[in-house]
Parts: structure tokens; sequence; C-alpha cells
């Protein structure tokens, strides 16, 4: 013979629709008051597989496959200062510095 299931357990409560209803209301009332303050979105500078590098003399910088070196006119970052996202403490830095033939850093000439 079949089992029967209690209808009544499983149904919902009386109001638990009106809670539910509630706390979705809440919570799209807080994210349109913070403008998603909490759901920042952070841009990696390069893709999977790949590495950043940076021009000799300037600040132009390039994602070079990890299978690769760099090209001609381009440099590794130094070891530790790496920009990693989009507008992170490196990726600014290197804005107004570069790095001179023998590898020290200096600021860029075209960082008026």
């Amino acid at each position: 013979m079949p089992r029967r299931m209690n209808l009544a357990a499983a149904t919902a409560r009386p109001g638990t629709f009106r809670l539910v209803g509630a706390a979705l209301a809440s919570a799209a009332a807080i994210v349109a008051v913070t403008g998603c303050a909490g759901l920042e979105y952070k841009e990696d500078v390069c893709s999977s597989g790949e590495y950043p590098v940076l021009s000799v003399g300037g600040t132009g910088s390039a994602c070079v496959s990890d299978k690769q070196e760099p090209p001609a006119g381009f440099v590794r970052y130094p070891e530790g200062k790496v920009p990693q996202q989009v507008g992170d403490k490196w990726d600014v830095y290197w804005d107004t510095h570069t790095l001179d033939k023998d590898g020290k850093i200096i600021d860029a000439p075209d960082a008026g």
C-alpha cells in the first residue's frame, strides 16, 4: 500500500511567506542604500596563465604567457612589487615609476 504524505506537515505555516517576503525586501533595501558597496569587483591585471611585464623606461605594461619570457623592451616587475589587480597599490605605483636599463627603479619620465 502506498505511503501517504501528511499534507499539513508538508505545507508552510501561515505567515511564513510574509516573513520571507519581509526578509527579501529588507535585503533589497540594504543593497539600494549601500549601492552594492560590499560587492566591489576587482579586475585582475592579467588573465590566468599570464604574468604582467613593465616596459623599460616607461609606464607601459603588457601580459605575457607564463610559458614565455618578456618581449624585447619589457621586463618582469621586481619581486614583491607586482601589480595583481587594476588599481591596487602596485598598479598605481607603477603609473609614476619605471625601471631603467639596469633594473633600477626610477621616476617615470612621462609621469608629469
